[in-house]
């Protein structure tokens, strides 16, 4: 069951990253520049998607290159699913915070101003924050 649940995770942190950019598109601004700077961006999708076919190959029992798994353990697996969840919840209230701002990848037309409020006004790098602790969680989940 926990498995499902960080399944749901990252459905739920892409569905929160995409929708933040339909809906600042939808005010006019332009959130998304991705590979416009730095061609390397175009490597993530790949890694990414080999990542996520991972989990939800573990999670549903769909083929994987090997089976093997460090340790099995339900506590440990709904801590990491907890972990998951908190992480969505940090990159969701960095959006929030963001405002207007948000970009994906570098706006070098028209910068956005430098948040200081809300989840910000505790790290600097909130999403970063967000993103270590749902992979820390995903890695509880899934440790193969």
């Amino acid at each position: 069951m926990p498995q499902y649940v960080a399944a749901l995770t990252i459905v739920l942190l892409l569905a929160t990253v995409l929708g933040r950019v339909i809906l600042l598109r939808r005010t006019g601004t332009r959130a998304m520049h991705f590979g416009k700077v730095d061609k390397t961006d175009f490597l993530i999708p790949p890694v990414a998607l080999f990542y996520f076919y991972t989990l939800f190959a573990t999670a549903f029992g769909w083929p994987l290159a090997s089976a093997d798994r460090f340790f099995r353990s339900t506590a440990v697996a709904w801590l990491g699913a907890a972990l998951c969840l908190g992480g969505v919840l940090v990159l969701l209230l960095s959006l929030v915070s963001f405002g207007n701002s948000f970009r994906v990848g570098i706006d070098v037309d028209q910068p956005g101003r430098l948040v200081t409020t809300g989840i910000f006004a505790v790290s600097r790098n909130p999403i970063y924050v967000g993103f270590f602790v749902f992979l820390l969680g995903q890695f509880l989940v899934f440790p193969s």
